[in-house]
Formats: structure tokens, C-alpha cells, sequence
């Protein structure tokens, strides 16, 4: 057994997470269609609206077909109907979370802080993602045990973790248990670590842990311990609109201006030096 320390792993780099709202919609992961496009009365998050639901699944396949490439569509209803729901729902159907998703309200057009060109211009930025491609160091592996040891001032502990062929005890700082914590890993779980950052992602529950199916729930993805090493290499994508690459190319602090809020308007020199390397 090997013993590591992860805070050492990661001290050197800034810990910056994607922020991700809950929001009245976050639960929709799709309109909720059978493959014959049946509509199901409760599935992925969706409840009501039959017609519309079946409607939308129709155009979704046409556009999957290349026969409605580039146009638009329209639902029409009164407030609180579930035409946001609906839109949510299409876009989790054709690409889930690395399809961009981006909500524009009358008075975000109509503002005192930006133009009207200049804010539709950046929700048809925000809508247009491209896909970046690094390989990136990773620990993987099955959870074998989560020790943590509350001091006067600080969390400490250790974690232990395995493949088919290997099993290892990592020592954890206050940032990672406050991972393991929200994303309520435990042992069994079958866990990735990102070397770089520190990020934690979990993958599914080992297959050794069936026999609680109906503790997890019938959501939980059940996948074989890993093989091989616990560190390997790894291709990783990260998806980025391309109105964040304009905001990070405009202003001075880089990507941290992401997490200031107002972004206010955006040269259009930066755009088009933008446009010209894509």
C-alpha cells in the first residue's frame, strides 16, 4: 500500500468549480417519450402536457433527420404552462448537459446596461458551445473506506481506495472531505479524482454493492471495480460557450471575470479575433 497526500497534489492549483444553480427546472432531464415517441405520464421530470410533449419529440426527431436544420420553434401558452419545461426538456434530448441551454427574459433586452443588439448577440453567443480536449492525470477507483477525524480547528482523514489489482490510502484535507461530503460519496462508490484541480466525480456504484439496489434507488448506475492501476491518463472534454470565451479574452482578470456577474458590453474587435481562430 502506497500512502499519498492529495492536498499536496493539488495545492499548486487554483480550485475554481463550474457553478451550478438549482433552479425550478434542474430536475428535467428530458420530455419524457418512449422511442415511439409515447408520452409517458410521469419520466424524466416531466408531468402534463401530453400534445405538446409528443409535438415537440416529433420535431426533435425531424431535427435529429436534418429535415428542419436551422429553424425555429414557437410554443405559445400562458404563464406557468411548462413551455420552459418543455424547451429544457428538447434540449436535454439532443445533447443533456453539453448542449448549451441559455433563458432570455423581455427585460434583459430591454436594459439600461447594454444594447439591445448587444444582449441578444450575447444570448445567440451564449447558445454556442465547442468542445476542448486535454488528457489529464486521474485517480480511479472503487471506495473502499472514508475516515475523517474532526480536530479543534480543521477536518482531517484518509481514504482508501482500490482497483481488481491495487488498493491505496490517500490522506484527504479539509477541501476534498468537503467533497466527499456534498457529493454524499461513501464506500462502494466508484470515484474519479482529477490530479490537477482536485475535482471529484461520481461515476456509478460497484456491482460488489447490488445487494443494497433498493437503499440506492433505481437511478443509481451499477458498473464493474475498476482495473488496472488506481493513476492513469485520461482524455477529458470540457464544453465552453463561446460567450465565455469573449468574456475571458475582454477583460482583464481572465476567467475570473466569469464569476464577477456583470459582464457589461463586449468589444467587437474581440469577437472577431474570436471568430477568426475557431
Amino acid at each position: 500500500m502506497n500512502n499519498i497526500d492529495l492536498e499536496d497534489v493539488t495545492a499548486a492549483s487554483v480550485n475554481v468549480t463550474k457553478l451550478e444553480r438549482i433552479g425550478a427546472h434542474s430536475h428535467i432531464k428530458g420530455l419524457g417519450l418512449t422511442d415511439t415517441l409515447d408520452v409517458l405520464l410521469e419520466g424524466q421530470g416531466m408531468v402534463g402536457q401530453v400534445e405538446a410533449r409528443k409535438a415537440v419529440g416529433i420535431f426533435r426527431r425531424m431535427l435529429l433527420l436534418g429535415n428542419v436544420g436551422g429553424r425555429s420553434i414557437l410554443l405559445a401558452g400562458p404563464p406557468s404552462t411548462g413551455k420552459t419545461a418543455i424547451a429544457m426538456g428538447l434540449s436535454q434530448e439532443l445533447g443533456g448537459s453539453d448542449l448549451p441551454f441559455t433563458q432570455l427574459s423581455g427585460s434583459e433586452v430591454f436594459s439600461l446596461e447594454m444594447s439591445k443588439t448587444e444582449a441578444l448577440l450575447q444570448a445567440v453567443r451564449k447558445s454556442i458551445a465547442i468542445q476542448i480536449s486535454e488528457e489529464v492525470e486521474v485517480i480511479c477507483g472503487e471506495v473502499v473506506e472514508i475516515q475523517v477525524d474532526t480536530l479543534v480547528d480543521k477536518k482531517t482523514g484518509r481514504l482508501t481506495m482500490c482497483t481488481t489489482e491495487m488498493e491505496t490510502i490517500y490522506d484527504l484535507g479539509q477541501k476534498m472531505i468537503a467533497q466527499l461530503s456534498s457529493l454524499q460519496i461513501s464506500a462502494g462508490d466508484v470515484i474519479q479524482i482529477e490530479k490537477g484541480s482536485g475535482k471529484i466525480t461520481k461515476l456509478g456504484r460497484s456491482f460488489s454493492r447490488s445487494r443494497d439496489y433498493d437503499a440506492m434507488g433505481s437511478s443509481t448506475k451499477l458498473m464493474q471495480t475498476p482495473e488496472g492501476e488506481l493513476q492513469t491518463r485520461k482524455n477529458v472534454t470540457h464544453t465552453i460557450s463561446l460567450h465565455e470565451i469573449d468574456v475571458i479574452n475582454s477583460r482583464q482578470q481572465g476567467f475570473m471575470a466569469l464569476f464577477a456577474g456583470d459582464t457589461g458590453e463586449i468589444k467587437t474587435e474581440v469577437r472577431t479575433q474570436i471568430n477568426a481562430k475557431r
